[in-house]
């Protein structure tokens, strides 16, 4: 009876209907499409009559997903138009052309690259120097003094002062200074009546490397300043290292990890030079920069610290020196290579030379032996002359066809400040001195108030030297 009073109820009272369904909206958070089907099934029962004449009983309608998924993709097959269009086949024809092109591509790329790995000389090498510098091993590594620039006209003097060259948890570093704030010496002695002595005679202080048998030795090791003649003693000191008789390499590999330093002037390297000068004097016997800078700010026109520099130096005279053939550069776009530490090497044998930085595959220079034939031919110096005498070929006797580049050569670290003989461009960025004055080291010294202010602070002034390695061609001899 409860049942059926309930169910008149529900049909006859709109109020309690009303109240009912959304009661049943607000709890079971139906959708309209429940709420329809069950306005339905009412109207179905009062056509039918009264639940009373159906039984007693009221039948709910089954709820169904809240979340009914429908699908709304065409069932039946439709027309594609575009199919039949000429120019839609023509371009999926062309695509796939794209896509075979592109294949044969890569293919092709995988196998030339393939042959080119095969070609690449494999070497065998042995290890002779690991030195990460914790402290400076004098058995290997020694010092090079003097004063008149190394050939280059450098103005600085090169020293053993430990201001000028020493080791940290850096590594080791060469660093320039003012020679009136590391020496007695005064400003007024700088530009006259003050002999630095440096020979190893009964005068010198003995600390003159070069060879005394040279007939260079005195220019070499002493120099008087004079304001008369505007000569003066060497305004600054660094230091200049090199491994000559304790390792030296015919044919290897080297690989110097090094930080650049930072200031107007400076003109830091690392080079090998010969072991023995078999074939004469430089440049006949060759010389290899593995690096070379300057430590001028980006935007000097002559490059500065921004730019890295490998070149080959050979040739049968001075006057006709061919390293415009065998030189290149790398730049570095954003930052310059006074920020961080970089790797500079060199991989060396009898058919070909490269310079690299950072690893093998960002090369700077390449120098193909084999194929130039020999230096002589490739320098094209047949039939020249010089002074009155025609140039003769100083490897001529060598069976080599990469002489002068045939023999032992050592590692050199040097900085030098200033240059009279090339190292910066005349007229170019601001520089205070002409090459061809013989004032030029007094010019360079009188523009130290704008030149010393560029240098960085401490050891940034200096070339910091982390790691170096060498190895010589050829397996390890026990």
């Amino acid at each position: 009876m409860y049942s059926v009073a309930l169910n008149l109820d529900y049909l006859n009272n709109d109020n309690r209907s009303q109240h009912y369904d959304e009661q049943i909206l607000s709890e079971d958070e139906e959708a309209p499409a429940d709420v329809d089907r069950r306005e339905s099934i009412q109207d179905q029962d009062n056509h039918q009559g009264t639940p009373s004449s159906q039984g007693s009983e009221i039948h709910c309608p089954r709820q169904e997903s809240k979340h009914e998924f429908k699908c709304y993709l065409l069932d039946e097959k439709y027309e594609k138009p575009w199919i039949k269009d000429s120019r839609y086949r023509a371009l999926r024809h062309g695509n796939w052309i794209i896509y075979i092109c592109i294949l044969l591509a890569l293919v092709f790329s995988a196998l030339l690259n393939w042959r080119i790995a095969l070609s690449v000389p494999k070497h065998d090498y042995c290890l002779i120097l690991d030195d990460s510098f914790t402290a400076l091993n004098k058995d290997v590594w020694k010092h090079e003094v003097q004063v008149d620039g190394f050939g280059n006209g450098a103005f600085d003097w090169t020293t053993t002062d430990p201001k000028n060259a020493f080791t940290d948890k850096e590594g080791l570093h060469i660093v320039p200074t003012l020679t009136t704030a590391t020496t007695s010496i005064t400003e007024g002695q700088i530009h006259d009546k003050f002999t630095l002595d440096l020979t190893r005679n009964a005068k010198g202080d003995g600390s003159c490397t070069a060879d005394q048998k040279s007939p260079a030795y005195k220019i070499q090791c002493v120099i008087e300043s004079n304001s008369t003649r505007r000569t003066i003693v060497p305004p600054v000191r660094s230091a200049r290292l090199t491994t000559r008789g304790t390792k030296s390499i015919q044919y290897g590999r080297i690989e110097v990890t090094a930080k650049l330093p930072r200031g107007d002037w400076l003109w830091p390297a690392i080079r090998m030079m010969p072991e023995d000068s078999m074939y004469g004097p430089w440049p006949l016997s060759g010389e290899i920069d593995i690096m070379e800078s300057h430590g001028n700010a980006r935007g000097y026109p002559g490059h500065g610290r921004e730019l890295v520099m490998s070149t080959l130096h050979w040739g049968p005279s001075v006057e006709s020196e061919a390293f415009w053939r065998t030189t290149h550069a790398s730049t570095r776009k954003r930052h310059d290579y006074s920020e961080e530490f970089h790797t500079y090497g060199i991989e060396w044998s009898k058919d070909y030379l490269f310079t690299y930085l950072d690893n093998p595959l960002q090369q700077v220079l390449y120098v193909d032996f084999k194929r130039m034939g020999n230096l002589w031919t490739w320098g094209q110096f047949q039939g020249h002359s010089e002074n009155g005498s025609t140039l003769k070929n100083p490897w001529v006797k060598s069976e080599n066809f990469n002489a002068p580049f045939d023999q032992r050569f050592y590692l050199v670290f040097h900085v030098a400040v200033g240059s009279s003989r090339g190292g910066f461009p005349n007229a170019v960025g601001n520089k205070p001195w002409n090459d061809a004055e013989s004032s030029a080291p007094s010019d360079f010294y009188a523009a130290r108030h704008k030149w010393e202010p560029t240098w960085g602070k401490g050891n940034s002034r200096g070339m910091t030297i982390k790691h170096v390695k060498m190895w010589q061609e050829g397996k390890c001899k026990h």
